[in-house]
């Protein structure tokens, strides 16, 4: 069986809102500088996903690619550490928008480019727009079959079977390859890289693709969505503190307050 995982470096979700600027000019999201960049949480789990399918399959060939204008290599190399076999990137100047459409067709030619795959694997979203339109959006232009929000993949035989996630509980379907297939954080932790695996990723060297390899010109990456503004929203808050004389005239002087405000 031959995997496909499609990943993204975003900027750490965990830091600190003050650390991100917002670059009004191209309408994006600018990191400051030292602040880290990570491979995009619920693309480990995509990962870990092919990573259990080839634990059961042996001889089961996992690639990764990603696309983008640039890439830090200790972050893009991490699913080479994992134990995947394969990096692809595609980069280029041009690749520094987050119009899903541009990025569905970008991927869309690379995986062409690359060859034919039995299953393609994509987290549920990215953690920095939180669209969840790309990976659909290359199903679409692949004309394959589209599986979302995965919490659980087994492979039986010629047919997939999928455990998803769905409002109030989980459903089981089943499909046949090709497929592409969104995963969710449900799926479960990924695991870490051990020291053998970051010295094997060290010695891989990816295959790297312009736009003009894949056939594609500035004139194709032109944006279906229009942002209108990006904002970090102002926290504000009125925090008024109660007195009294001791804690049972604090506490009867909060309940009146509250009853004034008609809260109570």
């Amino acid at each position: 069986m031959k995997i496909l995982v499609c990943v993204k470096e975003v900027i750490d979700p965990e830091v600190p809102v003050n650390s991100i600027d917002i670059d009004q000019k191209n309408w994006k999201f600018s990191p400051k500088q030292g602040v880290s960049t990570v491979l995009n949480g619920f693309d480990e789990n995509a990962v870990e996903a092919a990573l259990r399918i080839k634990e059961q399959i042996p001889e089961t060939e996992i690639s990764v690619l990603s696309i983008g204008s640039d890439f830090s290599m200790d972050v893009i190399k991490k699913p080479l550490s994992m134990g995947c076999q394969n990096l692809y990137l595609v980069k280029d100047d041009e690749l520094n928008q987050s119009d899903p459409f541009v990025t569905s067709t970008v991927l869309s030619n690379a995986i062409n480019k690359i060859g034919d795959f039995d299953l393609i694997l994509c987290g549920r979203h990215a953690s920095d727009w939180d669209n969840a339109q790309v990976p659909v959006g290359i199903a679409e232009l692949l004309n394959i079959e589209c599986i979302t929000l995965a919490k659980g993949i087994d492979v039986q035989d010629n047919e997939i079977v999928i455990d998803r996630v769905i409002p109030g509980g989980s459903e089981t379907v089943k499909s046949i390859t090709p497929l592409l297939v969104t995963v969710s954080n449900e799926y479960g932790e990924p695991r870490y890289p051990n020291l053998r695996g970051i010295m094997a990723a060290g010695k891989i060297q990816p295959t790297t693709y312009t736009l003009s390899d894949l056939g594609l010109s500035k004139d194709d990456l032109k944006s279906k969505n229009e942002i209108v503004d990006i904002f970090i929203p102002e926290k504000k808050s009125n925090c008024e503190f109660i007195e009294g004389e001791d804690e049972y005239d604090i506490g009867r002087n909060l309940a009146m307050k509250l009853r004034e405000n008609n809260l109570i």
